[in-house]
Protein backbone atom coordinates (compact mmCIF):
# COMPACT_ATOMS: atom_id res chain seq x y z
CA UNK A 1 0.00 0.00 0.00
CA UNK A 2 1.57 3.51 -0.63
CA UNK A 3 1.66 5.91 1.14
CA UNK A 4 -0.72 9.14 1.33
CA UNK A 5 1.53 11.78 -0.27
CA UNK A 6 0.02 14.69 2.38
CA UNK A 7 2.35 12.07 4.98
CA UNK A 8 5.67 13.40 3.87
CA UNK A 9 4.58 17.10 4.13
CA UNK A 10 3.56 16.43 7.64
CA UNK A 11 6.27 15.03 8.92
CA UNK A 12 8.32 18.04 7.45
CA UNK A 13 6.41 20.35 9.16
CA UNK A 14 6.21 18.28 12.53
CA UNK A 15 9.98 17.89 11.93
CA UNK A 16 10.54 21.72 11.21
CA UNK A 17 8.15 22.53 14.53
CA UNK A 18 9.91 20.63 17.18
CA UNK A 19 13.20 22.42 16.13
CA UNK A 20 12.11 25.35 16.40
CA UNK A 21 9.44 25.20 19.20
CA UNK A 22 12.52 24.15 21.19
CA UNK A 23 12.98 27.91 21.78
CA UNK A 24 10.07 27.98 23.93
CA UNK A 25 10.44 24.84 25.78
CA UNK A 26 11.26 21.03 26.03
CA UNK A 27 7.59 19.70 26.32
CA UNK A 28 5.98 20.74 23.24
CA UNK A 29 9.17 19.94 21.13
CA UNK A 30 9.44 16.21 22.00
CA UNK A 31 6.28 15.68 21.80
CA UNK A 32 6.56 17.18 18.40
CA UNK A 33 9.23 15.03 17.87
CA UNK A 34 7.75 12.21 18.80
CA UNK A 35 4.66 12.70 16.49
CA UNK A 36 7.56 13.31 13.42
CA UNK A 37 9.49 9.86 14.10
CA UNK A 38 5.92 8.16 13.83
CA UNK A 39 4.79 10.09 10.71
CA UNK A 40 8.24 10.13 9.10
CA UNK A 41 7.96 6.10 9.48
CA UNK A 42 4.78 5.76 8.14
CA UNK A 43 5.13 8.37 5.05
CA UNK A 44 7.60 6.21 2.97
CA UNK A 45 10.34 8.47 2.64
CA UNK A 46 13.57 6.74 3.06
CA UNK A 47 15.50 7.14 6.72
CA UNK A 48 18.29 9.32 6.59
CA UNK A 49 21.06 10.13 8.98
CA UNK A 50 24.24 12.85 8.63
CA UNK A 51 27.67 11.01 8.82
CA UNK A 52 28.23 12.40 12.16
CA UNK A 53 26.04 10.45 13.58
CA UNK A 54 28.32 7.39 13.63
CA UNK A 55 30.99 9.04 15.97
CA UNK A 56 27.33 9.92 17.91
CA UNK A 57 26.48 6.52 17.61
CA UNK A 58 29.60 5.52 19.07
CA UNK A 59 28.94 8.06 21.96
CA UNK A 60 26.07 6.75 22.55
CA UNK A 61 27.17 3.13 23.08
CA UNK A 62 30.19 4.21 25.07
CA UNK A 63 27.49 5.93 27.17
CA UNK A 64 25.81 2.05 28.12
CA UNK A 65 29.07 0.99 28.43
CA UNK A 66 29.50 3.09 31.05
CA UNK A 67 26.14 2.74 32.73
CA UNK A 68 27.57 -0.73 32.52
CA UNK A 69 30.12 -0.36 34.52
CA UNK A 70 28.55 2.48 37.27
CA UNK A 71 28.19 1.22 40.85
CA UNK A 72 24.74 2.74 39.91
CA UNK A 73 23.26 2.36 36.74
CA UNK A 74 20.04 3.54 37.57
CA UNK A 75 20.87 7.22 38.68
CA UNK A 76 22.12 7.55 35.06
CA UNK A 77 18.45 6.29 33.19
CA UNK A 78 17.71 10.52 32.78
CA UNK A 79 20.85 10.29 30.28
CA UNK A 80 19.46 7.18 28.75
CA UNK A 81 16.25 9.42 28.01
CA UNK A 82 17.76 12.02 26.69
CA UNK A 83 18.85 9.73 23.71
CA UNK A 84 15.94 10.48 22.64
CA UNK A 85 16.70 14.05 21.53
CA UNK A 86 19.58 12.25 19.13
CA UNK A 87 16.65 10.82 16.94
CA UNK A 88 16.11 14.86 15.52
CA UNK A 89 19.08 14.03 13.38
CA UNK A 90 17.14 11.59 11.43
CA UNK A 91 13.83 13.29 12.15
CA UNK A 92 15.23 16.49 10.62
CA UNK A 93 17.82 15.06 7.63
CA UNK A 94 15.08 12.42 6.47
CA UNK A 95 12.66 15.35 6.20
CA UNK A 96 14.11 18.73 5.44
CA UNK A 97 16.18 17.72 2.28
CA UNK A 98 16.56 21.37 0.47
CA UNK A 99 18.61 24.18 1.14
CA UNK A 100 15.60 26.38 1.17
CA UNK A 101 13.74 24.76 3.74
CA UNK A 102 17.40 24.40 5.98
CA UNK A 103 17.20 28.04 5.42
CA UNK A 104 13.83 29.14 6.79
CA UNK A 105 14.35 26.66 9.96
CA UNK A 106 17.38 28.74 10.42
CA UNK A 107 15.59 32.45 9.73
CA UNK A 108 11.97 30.82 11.96
CA UNK A 109 14.74 30.41 14.92
CA UNK A 110 16.15 34.53 14.10
CA UNK A 111 12.68 35.13 14.53
CA UNK A 112 11.47 33.38 17.73
CA UNK A 113 14.77 34.24 19.17
CA UNK A 114 13.73 37.60 19.22
CA UNK A 115 11.14 36.99 20.79
CA UNK A 116 12.38 35.16 23.92
CA UNK A 117 15.29 37.68 23.68
CA UNK A 118 12.65 40.24 24.21
CA UNK A 119 11.17 38.50 27.33
CA UNK A 120 14.58 38.47 28.25
CA UNK A 121 15.23 42.18 28.21
CA UNK A 122 12.02 42.53 30.27
CA UNK A 123 12.80 40.52 32.62
CA UNK A 124 15.96 42.85 33.32
CA UNK A 125 13.88 45.62 33.58
CA UNK A 126 11.99 44.29 35.82
CA UNK A 127 15.39 43.45 37.95
CA UNK A 128 16.66 46.47 38.10
CA UNK A 129 13.23 47.88 39.52
CA UNK A 130 13.25 44.83 41.56
CA UNK A 131 16.45 45.68 42.97
CA UNK A 132 15.92 49.49 43.68
CA UNK A 133 13.17 48.61 45.45
CA UNK A 134 14.93 46.38 47.93
CA UNK A 135 17.99 48.93 48.67
CA UNK A 136 20.49 46.10 47.81
CA UNK A 137 23.47 46.38 44.75
CA UNK A 138 22.20 45.34 41.50
CA UNK A 139 25.17 43.13 40.64
CA UNK A 140 25.20 40.72 43.83
CA UNK A 141 20.86 41.08 43.53
CA UNK A 142 21.07 39.78 39.68
CA UNK A 143 23.99 37.81 39.30
CA UNK A 144 22.34 34.75 41.18
CA UNK A 145 18.89 34.66 39.18
CA UNK A 146 19.25 36.46 35.74
CA UNK A 147 17.43 36.79 32.62
CA UNK A 148 16.06 33.35 31.49
CA UNK A 149 13.68 33.61 28.57
CA UNK A 150 11.07 31.02 28.42
CA UNK A 151 13.96 28.74 29.90
CA UNK A 152 14.12 27.66 33.31
CA UNK A 153 18.08 28.89 33.98
CA UNK A 154 19.99 31.95 32.48
CA UNK A 155 22.80 28.97 31.14
CA UNK A 156 20.32 27.79 28.88
CA UNK A 157 18.72 30.80 27.79
CA UNK A 158 22.17 32.08 26.97
CA UNK A 159 23.01 29.26 25.14
CA UNK A 160 19.95 29.36 22.76
CA UNK A 161 20.64 33.02 22.34
CA UNK A 162 24.57 32.25 21.19
CA UNK A 163 22.38 29.95 18.41
CA UNK A 164 19.98 32.54 17.44
CA UNK A 165 23.06 35.57 17.22
CA UNK A 166 25.93 33.54 15.30
CA UNK A 167 23.17 32.81 12.05
CA UNK A 168 22.14 36.65 12.66
CA UNK A 169 25.76 37.10 11.88
CA UNK A 170 26.17 34.65 9.24
CA UNK A 171 22.66 36.08 7.53
CA UNK A 172 24.34 39.44 7.65
CA UNK A 173 27.58 38.53 5.99
CA UNK A 174 26.60 35.76 4.10
CA UNK A 175 22.96 35.63 2.76
CA UNK A 176 22.23 36.39 -1.11
CA UNK A 177 18.71 38.18 0.30
CA UNK A 178 20.57 40.84 2.75
CA UNK A 179 19.10 43.64 1.10
CA UNK A 180 15.86 42.38 1.51
CA UNK A 181 15.90 41.49 5.13
CA UNK A 182 18.03 44.47 6.20
CA UNK A 183 15.52 46.22 8.09
CA UNK A 184 14.75 43.16 9.97
CA UNK A 185 17.86 41.30 10.34
CA UNK A 186 19.52 44.32 12.28
CA UNK A 187 17.15 44.97 15.21
CA UNK A 188 16.76 41.53 15.77
CA UNK A 189 20.51 40.86 15.82
CA UNK A 190 20.37 44.03 18.51
CA UNK A 191 17.90 42.72 20.80
CA UNK A 192 19.47 39.22 20.40
CA UNK A 193 23.05 41.03 21.25
CA UNK A 194 21.82 42.83 23.64
CA UNK A 195 19.70 39.97 25.52
CA UNK A 196 23.38 37.61 25.75
CA UNK A 197 25.37 41.22 27.20
CA UNK A 198 22.75 41.36 29.83
CA UNK A 199 22.80 37.86 30.39
CA UNK A 200 26.22 38.19 31.97
CA UNK A 201 26.80 34.44 31.24
CA UNK A 202 31.03 35.06 30.87
CA UNK A 203 31.67 31.98 28.93
CA UNK A 204 28.62 32.54 26.00
CA UNK A 205 30.52 35.86 26.12
CA UNK A 206 33.33 33.90 25.37
CA UNK A 207 32.19 32.01 22.43
CA UNK A 208 30.25 34.70 21.11
CA UNK A 209 33.24 36.43 20.43
CA UNK A 210 35.67 33.63 19.19
CA UNK A 211 32.59 32.59 16.57
CA UNK A 212 32.63 36.13 15.86
CA UNK A 213 35.62 36.48 15.13
CA UNK A 214 35.73 33.78 12.72
CA UNK A 215 32.45 34.80 10.70
CA UNK A 216 34.20 38.27 10.61
CA UNK A 217 37.68 36.62 9.20
CA UNK A 218 35.65 34.62 7.10
CA UNK A 219 33.82 37.20 5.34
CA UNK A 220 36.49 40.40 5.13
CA UNK A 221 39.77 39.52 7.13
CA UNK A 222 40.77 43.38 7.77
CA UNK A 223 37.29 43.46 9.40
CA UNK A 224 38.79 41.86 12.42
CA UNK A 225 41.13 45.00 13.45
CA UNK A 226 38.04 46.36 14.02
CA UNK A 227 36.69 43.66 17.07
CA UNK A 228 38.57 45.13 19.73
CA UNK A 229 37.44 48.61 19.09
CA UNK A 230 33.86 47.61 19.07
CA UNK A 231 34.21 45.39 22.07
CA UNK A 232 36.06 48.73 23.99
CA UNK A 233 33.55 50.78 23.15
CA UNK A 234 30.77 48.97 23.86
CA UNK A 235 32.39 48.18 27.27
CA UNK A 236 32.53 52.36 27.83
CA UNK A 237 28.29 52.23 26.78
CA UNK A 238 28.04 49.11 29.31
CA UNK A 239 25.30 49.19 32.51
CA UNK A 240 27.60 49.04 35.61
CA UNK A 241 27.09 45.20 35.86
CA UNK A 242 28.27 44.32 33.04
CA UNK A 243 31.33 45.95 33.90
CA UNK A 244 31.91 44.82 36.99
CA UNK A 245 30.94 41.27 35.48
CA UNK A 246 33.45 41.68 32.83
CA UNK A 247 36.31 42.90 35.49
CA UNK A 248 35.45 39.42 37.71
CA UNK A 249 37.02 37.25 34.91
CA UNK A 250 40.26 38.36 36.39
CA UNK A 251 39.13 39.58 39.35
CA UNK A 252 35.99 37.97 40.81
CA UNK A 253 33.95 38.20 44.03
CA UNK A 254 34.61 34.77 45.97
CA UNK A 255 31.04 35.07 47.19
CA UNK A 256 29.14 35.58 43.74
CA UNK A 257 31.70 35.10 40.88
CA UNK A 258 32.23 31.08 40.18
CA UNK A 259 35.91 31.34 39.00
CA UNK A 260 37.14 29.59 42.04
CA UNK A 261 34.48 27.03 42.06
CA UNK A 262 34.84 26.03 38.70
CA UNK A 263 38.61 25.35 39.27
CA UNK A 264 37.16 22.96 41.93
CA UNK A 265 35.64 21.15 39.77
CA UNK A 266 38.14 20.76 36.62
CA UNK A 267 40.44 19.38 39.61
CA UNK A 268 37.90 17.26 40.68
CA UNK A 269 37.50 15.82 37.29
CA UNK A 270 40.68 15.24 36.84
CA UNK A 271 41.34 13.23 39.52
CA UNK A 272 37.66 11.16 38.44
CA UNK A 273 39.57 10.57 35.16
CA UNK A 274 43.11 9.68 36.63
CA UNK A 275 40.83 7.15 38.36
CA UNK A 276 39.24 5.91 35.57
CA UNK A 277 40.08 6.66 32.69
CA UNK A 278 38.03 4.16 30.32
CA UNK A 279 34.84 3.84 31.23
CA UNK A 280 34.50 7.12 34.36
CA UNK A 281 32.65 6.93 37.25
CA UNK A 282 29.49 6.33 35.86
CA UNK A 283 26.80 8.84 34.05
CA UNK A 284 25.33 11.51 36.62
CA UNK A 285 27.20 9.75 39.26
CA UNK A 286 28.84 13.18 39.88
CA UNK A 287 25.72 14.36 41.10
CA UNK A 288 26.07 12.53 44.31
CA UNK A 289 27.81 14.90 46.76
CA UNK A 290 29.30 11.67 48.09
CA UNK A 291 30.94 10.66 44.82
CA UNK A 292 32.16 14.65 44.04
CA UNK A 293 33.81 14.70 47.33
CA UNK A 294 35.44 10.91 47.39
CA UNK A 295 37.85 12.70 44.23
CA UNK A 296 38.36 15.97 45.72
CA UNK A 297 41.68 16.87 46.05
CA UNK A 298 43.22 16.84 49.33
CA UNK A 299 44.52 20.48 49.33
CA UNK A 300 41.58 22.34 48.73
CA UNK A 301 39.90 23.71 52.20
CA UNK A 302 36.39 23.21 53.16
CA UNK A 303 33.82 24.57 53.30
CA UNK A 304 34.26 24.76 49.44
CA UNK A 305 32.83 28.26 47.54
CA UNK A 306 29.35 28.71 46.88
CA UNK A 307 28.76 27.21 43.80
CA UNK A 308 27.15 24.33 41.64
CA UNK A 309 28.74 20.88 42.13
CA UNK A 310 26.50 18.89 40.73
CA UNK A 311 28.31 18.41 37.64
CA UNK A 312 31.62 19.67 36.19
CA UNK A 313 31.16 23.15 34.26
CA UNK A 314 32.77 21.88 31.04
CA UNK A 315 31.96 19.47 28.24
CA UNK A 316 35.78 17.89 28.21
CA UNK A 317 36.01 17.28 32.03
CA UNK A 318 32.28 16.13 32.48
CA UNK A 319 31.93 13.39 29.81
CA UNK A 320 35.84 12.06 30.10
CA UNK A 321 35.00 11.84 34.11
CA UNK A 322 31.84 10.30 33.88
CA UNK A 323 31.90 7.79 30.68
CA UNK A 324 35.40 7.52 29.98
CA UNK A 325 37.78 9.46 27.90
CA UNK A 326 36.54 7.60 24.98
CA UNK A 327 33.14 8.79 25.30
CA UNK A 328 33.97 12.39 25.38
CA UNK A 329 36.41 11.72 22.18
CA UNK A 330 33.72 10.34 20.28
CA UNK A 331 31.58 13.25 20.75
CA UNK A 332 34.36 15.77 20.17
CA UNK A 333 35.24 13.47 17.10
CA UNK A 334 32.19 14.25 15.74
CA UNK A 335 31.84 18.09 16.37
CA UNK A 336 35.27 18.61 14.44
CA UNK A 337 34.12 16.24 11.60
CA UNK A 338 30.99 18.30 10.84
CA UNK A 339 33.64 21.34 10.94
CA UNK A 340 36.08 19.63 8.52
CA UNK A 341 32.80 18.67 6.55
CA UNK A 342 31.68 22.12 6.15
CA UNK A 343 35.05 23.42 5.69
CA UNK A 344 35.41 21.28 2.42
CA UNK A 345 31.97 22.23 1.13
CA UNK A 346 32.48 26.03 1.29
CA UNK A 347 35.76 25.57 -0.31
CA UNK A 348 33.78 24.13 -3.43
CA UNK A 349 31.40 27.06 -3.42
CA UNK A 350 31.39 29.44 -6.03
CA UNK A 351 32.41 33.03 -5.00
CA UNK A 352 29.96 35.36 -3.73
CA UNK A 353 26.97 35.03 -1.17
CA UNK A 354 24.49 32.07 -1.40
CA UNK A 355 22.11 30.50 0.73
CA UNK A 356 24.70 27.75 1.27
CA UNK A 357 27.03 29.70 2.56
CA UNK A 358 25.10 31.50 5.05
CA UNK A 359 23.94 27.51 6.06
CA UNK A 360 27.39 26.43 6.19
CA UNK A 361 28.95 29.44 7.90
CA UNK A 362 26.17 29.42 10.32
CA UNK A 363 27.19 25.44 11.58
CA UNK A 364 30.69 26.40 11.62
CA UNK A 365 30.08 29.51 13.87
CA UNK A 366 27.64 27.14 15.95
CA UNK A 367 30.55 24.52 16.22
CA UNK A 368 33.15 26.58 17.15
CA UNK A 369 30.56 28.80 19.87
CA UNK A 370 30.03 25.57 21.02
CA UNK A 371 33.24 24.25 21.80
CA UNK A 372 34.35 27.21 23.57
CA UNK A 373 31.56 27.50 25.59
CA UNK A 374 32.13 23.75 26.28
CA UNK A 375 35.12 24.95 28.36
CA UNK A 376 33.18 26.64 31.11
CA UNK A 377 29.98 25.29 30.95
CA UNK A 378 28.34 21.64 30.34
CA UNK A 379 26.35 22.76 27.87
CA UNK A 380 25.30 19.80 25.50
CA UNK A 381 23.74 18.56 28.38
CA UNK A 382 21.17 20.88 28.57
CA UNK A 383 18.05 19.34 26.26
CA UNK A 384 17.30 22.74 24.65
CA UNK A 385 20.83 23.67 23.81
CA UNK A 386 21.30 20.08 22.65
CA UNK A 387 18.70 19.98 20.09
CA UNK A 388 19.07 23.51 18.19
CA UNK A 389 22.81 21.96 17.99
CA UNK A 390 21.68 18.82 16.27
CA UNK A 391 19.11 20.71 14.07
CA UNK A 392 22.03 22.92 12.77
CA UNK A 393 24.34 20.67 12.16
CA UNK A 394 21.46 19.06 9.87
CA UNK A 395 20.84 22.58 7.96
CA UNK A 396 24.85 22.50 7.57
CA UNK A 397 24.84 19.16 6.02
CA UNK A 398 21.87 19.70 3.73
CA UNK A 399 24.06 22.72 2.34
CA UNK A 400 26.70 20.45 1.55
CA UNK A 401 24.57 18.03 -0.40
CA UNK A 402 25.07 19.05 -3.98
CA UNK A 403 28.19 21.29 -2.97
CA UNK A 404 30.47 19.67 -5.30
CA UNK A 405 28.16 20.54 -8.46
CA UNK A 406 28.29 24.08 -7.82
CA UNK A 407 31.96 24.42 -8.02
CA UNK A 408 32.81 26.54 -11.09
CA UNK A 409 34.81 23.88 -13.24
CA UNK A 410 38.61 24.85 -13.74
CA UNK A 411 39.12 26.57 -17.56
CA UNK A 412 40.47 24.10 -20.05
CA UNK A 413 43.79 25.37 -21.24
CA UNK A 414 43.82 26.43 -24.59
CA UNK A 415 46.67 24.21 -26.79
CA UNK A 416 49.58 26.11 -28.20
CA UNK A 417 48.58 25.76 -31.75
CA UNK A 418 45.42 26.14 -31.56
CA UNK A 419 44.46 28.24 -34.58
CA UNK A 420 47.99 27.83 -36.94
Amino acid sequence: MVPPPFLKKLALWLAFASAVSILIGVSVSQILLALALGVLLLSGLPLRWPPIAKPLGLFLIWTFVSLAFSPDPRAGTDQVRKMFVFLLLMVVYSTIRKVSVAKWLVLSWMALGTLTAGKGLIQYIKDIAAAKEAHVDFYHFYVVDRISGFMSHWMTFSGQQLFVLLPLGAFLLFAPDLRKRLWLAVPCGLAVGLALVLSQTRGIWAAAVVAGVYLIWSWRKVAVLAVPVVLGLGLLAAPEAVKVRVRSITNPDTKTDSNTHRVICWRTGRAMIQAHPLVGVGPDEIRKPAVFFAYLPKDIAQPLPDGFYEHLHSIYFQYAAERGIPAMLFLVGAVLMAWRDFQRALAKLPPGRSDRRFLLQTAIACIIGTLVGGIGEYNLNDTEVLTMFLAIMCCGYVAVEGAAALRIPAPIPTPINAGR
